[in-house]
This record gives structure tokens, sequence and C-alpha cells, in this order.
């Protein structure tokens, strides 16, 4: 009876022993599963001051932005805004929201981005294609004048009737850059050239624009640049309607019509915006201000520096292409300077 109740007393025991241990590894496992849970992907906002709609240069950002959430693990929102009120509602929900980080882009969000970062000092901030000197604020932008030196030389080495032209978005600073890169370009390869140049005074004004490149063409213009965003729909237009050459901006618009677009400016939105979410993933994330011109491979032209799916066309020849490419060469390696006409 002893032995059998001493038998009992060590079989509750060890069922005891054995249990204590279960629950210990369970809880730690609990304790391990709750530790991967709470740590939370870092959530990343691109609030753009206006509709993408068939604007490339916001077309490509929000792809290199969405690339880059995909291959970081991160949460990613596009915001898109109807019109300037609702973008300061867009940026001030998205602080309301707590994004880790909020990424905006042009001159247009420059005014309501300072309100906003300067009352919220603790929030993380970047915008691309302008500088907002603030200490929460990364700002990246383009050394587009380098780009726009080369089309001009392009410009400057195709025409055959020494009269050249641009239809600009506005008469604004930031714009400047193209229209005085270009010009800058084109008198070092063909001074007596002349140089029109009017301005839509909106990026969404095709008619507009096709108005502006058929007074240039008048005017005796063989090439035409497009510098208007979606107003460039119109230069095309005319161009395909008098047999005008001319060139797309931001990505290779050659494509869409290779006998009238014979060549394209290009900007790299998606991979600024692609490298802005991995610098912040990964920790070397810094404010301030970063800049990306032909050396870091942030702008370019078809042909010159980046390949085209479309031909070259007879217009621009490739014995010009080689000298292009050699100016290319000397503006990396410093032997050109180009000017950058908002610090003249």
């Amino acid at each position: 009876m002893l032995k059998r109740f001493s038998f009992v007393i060590v079989s509750v025991l060890l069922v005891a022993m054995l249990s204590a241990c279960a629950s210990g590894g369970s809880k730690s496992e609990q304790s391990a599963s709750g530790s991967e849970s709470g740590t939370a992907k870092k959530r990343i906002a691109l609030v753009l001051p206006e509709e993408i709609g068939v604007n490339q240069f916001f077309v490509q950002m929000d792809e290199g932005f969405q690339k880059a959430g995909k291959e970081f693990g991160v949460e990613t929102k596009t915001i898109q805004s109807s019109d300037p009120t609702a973008f300061e509602q867009n940026m001030r929900a998205t602080v309301a929201e707590n994004y880790d980080l909020i990424i905006t882009a042009t001159f247009q969000a420059e005014d309501v981005l300072k309100q906003v970062a300067q009352e919220n000092p603790d929030k993380s901030f970047a915008i691309i294609d302008t500088t907002v000197d603030l200490p929460n604020v990364r700002s990246v932008g383009f050394r587009e004048y380098e780009a726009s030196y080369l089309l001009g030389a392009a410009a400057g080495l195709a025409t055959k009737t020494n009269v050249v032209g641009m239809v600009a978005a506005q008469d604004v600073p930031l714009l400047k850059k193209y229209s005085e890169g270009f010009k800058q370009g084109l008198e070092s390869v063909n001074p007596k050239a002349k140089f029109l140049i009017g301005y839509v005074g909106s990026f969404n004004d095709p008619a507009k624009a096709k108005e502006l490149a058929l007074v240039q063409y008048g005017q005796g213009a063989d090439f035409v640049a497009g510098a208007s965003a979606t107003s460039d729909l119109g230069v095309f237009e005319a161009a395909k309607e008098k047999n005008l050459y001319t060139s797309g901006q931001d990505t290779d618009r050659t494509v869409e019509d290779p006998d009238h677009i014979v060549l394209s400016q290009l900007k790299g939105t998606d991979a600024v915006a692609y490298e802005t979410v991995k610098d912040f993933v990964n920790g070397s994330f810094k404010f301030g201000t970063a800049n990306y011109g032909l050396k870091e491979d942030g702008v370019g032209l078809t042909f010159v520096t980046k390949d085209s799916e479309s031909k070259l066309s007879p217009f621009i020849g490739e014995a010009n292409i080689t000298k292009l490419k050699q100016i290319k060469d000397d503006i990396v390696s410093g032997k050109i300077v180009v000017k950058n006409p908002l610090e003249q």
C-alpha cells in the first residue's frame, strides 16, 4: 500500500515537472512571437501636389517608390492631390497618421512642406526636385542644366536653319535650369544659332503649348524642345503636323514618335525615390541637400547616356552623338563647367 502510495506521489510530481517545462517553453515561444509581431514595418508616404495622370515625372517617381517598398519590406502609400488645398490636407493627414517618413516633390510643395515640417520638428520629411532648408527635411535636387546643356548642344549641331526653340511650362527660376542650360550648350557648339523660347503658363495645357511650337516653327525653327510636362503633348502634335523635330522630358519619349521626337532629356525620379526609401530603411538617410547630375546618372540624354528602343534620327546622326558623348565626358570630368542658372 505504501509502495503504491509512493508511486502515485512520484507520478504526480513527474507530471507537474513536465507541465512546468512545457509551460515554460510555451511562454518563451509566445515572447519570441510577440517580439516579431511587435517589429512593425516602416511606413512611408509619397504625397504628391497634383494628380499623377500622364505626367512621366510623377509616373516614374511612383514606380521607383513602390519598387523600393516591395524590395525593402516597407508599407508604402501614394497620395495624389487635386489642388493646393487638398495637398495641404493630405500632408497634415499623413503626419496625423504617424508615417515614419513623408516624401513630396517639386517647387509646388515647398510652402506647405515648410509650414508642416516646422510645426512637426520630430517628423522626417524628404522633397524631390527642389530645396527646403530645414533640419528635418532631406532635399533631393537634380543638375538638370547639365542634361539641358547636352540637349542644347545636340540642337546646335543638328539644326539646318540655325533657329531652335523651347516651349517651357512657366517663367520660374526652377525652369531656368532647363532653358539656360540649353542655351549654354547651344552657344558652345553653334554661337550663330538663334534661340526662341515661349512659356505656356501651365504644366497641363497642350493646346497652348502646341500654339507656341507652331509660332516658333513659323519663325524658322526646325527643332523645338518640350519642357512643359504634360503640355509637351501639344509640342509633339505640332511636330507631327509640320514635320518638325522635338524632344521630350524625364523618360524616353522618342518611342512615341521616333520620326519627330528625336531626343529625350532624362531625369531619374524613379531612382531618386528608390534611393530615398532605401537609405531610410538602411539607416543611411541624412537630412540636408543631395544633388544628382550626369556623374551620378541622375540626368541624361537618350542615345548619349542611355540607349533607346528607337532608331536614331538622321536629323541627329551618329557623328553628332559621338561629339555629344565627348561633351558629356568633359562635363563629368570637370573640363566643361556648366553654370547653374540659379547661382548666377
